[in-house]
């Protein structure tokens, strides 16, 4: 999952200490800001102090139960992406956990794996919600990408495009200088997975595009993924 570290805050709560420390270890290795807490009063005081981008819950720690404290969290905050942990399902937890926007919910124990793909949707949700609102972004001199039309401009014409190259390109226009990861593009491009997806698939699209492209404009970043070159 590395890819250098992602740029994204998680806050993780959990009042097992070994294995918040296994948790928290892992999530260092992927992420540029891991915070910790024991029970879910620090877990709120430790939200409001640094506004994550990512919560990873237990339900049961004490003070305030994960679904009330995601409960309060979501009366003014319906942007933060979650994901809960719980070492049981029952009808009552699927019934509060509906209103909750939940990225998912995990039962424990949970595996690196059933992990990371839970943070690969979360990062994919943060990706398609953050998607600029500018109607026109200006890539290179005579090279516009219409936001709202999914439309490339090149020398005052438009660019025929298929399906998938509108994908690619709305998430490489989405956050100026950005890096996207691989995963991240095939969770964008390829239907978070639904679809069959692969590295030859994907280099492929990028050989097509950036024939209809003035050179260099899609950049590929050793071992990372690719970006928009702007210059």
């Amino acid at each position: 999952m590395n890819r250098d570290l992602y740029p994204y805050k998680i806050l993780f709560i959990e009042d097992e200490e070994l294995l918040r420390k296994n948790y928290t270890d892992y999530l260092k290795m992927n992420f540029s800001e891991v915070i910790e807490a024991k029970d879910g009063q620090e877990g709120l005081d430790l939200y409001k102090k640094y506004k994550p981008d990512i919560l990873i819950v237990d339900i049961n720690i004490p003070r305030i139960d994960g679904l009330k404290l995601l409960e309060m969290i979501r009366i003014n905050d319906i942007e933060t992406k979650a994901i809960i942990l719980t070492a049981h399902v029952d009808k009552d937890f699927l019934l509060r956990a509906a209103s909750l926007k939940l990225v998912k919910y995990l039962e424990k124990p949970v595996n690196r794996k059933n992990l990371k793909d839970a943070l690969l949707l979360a990062i994919n949700e943060i990706s398609t919600y953050s998607i600029t609102n500018k109607k026109i972004v200006e890539l290179k001199e005579e090279l516009l990408w219409n936001n709202e039309l999914k439309e490339l401009i090149f020398q005052n014409k438009n660019i025929e495009l298929t399906n998938k190259e509108k994908l690619l390109l709305e998430l490489l226009t989405s956050h100026a200088n950005k890096v996207f990861s691989y995963d991240e593009i095939f969770f964008h491009v390829w239907n978070n997975y639904n679809e069959e997806a692969s590295f030859s698939a994907l280099k492929n699209l990028i050989r097509r595009i950036r024939k209809k492209l003035p050179e260099n404009t899609i950049l590929n970043i050793f071992n990372e993924g690719y970006k928009i070159n702007r210059k």
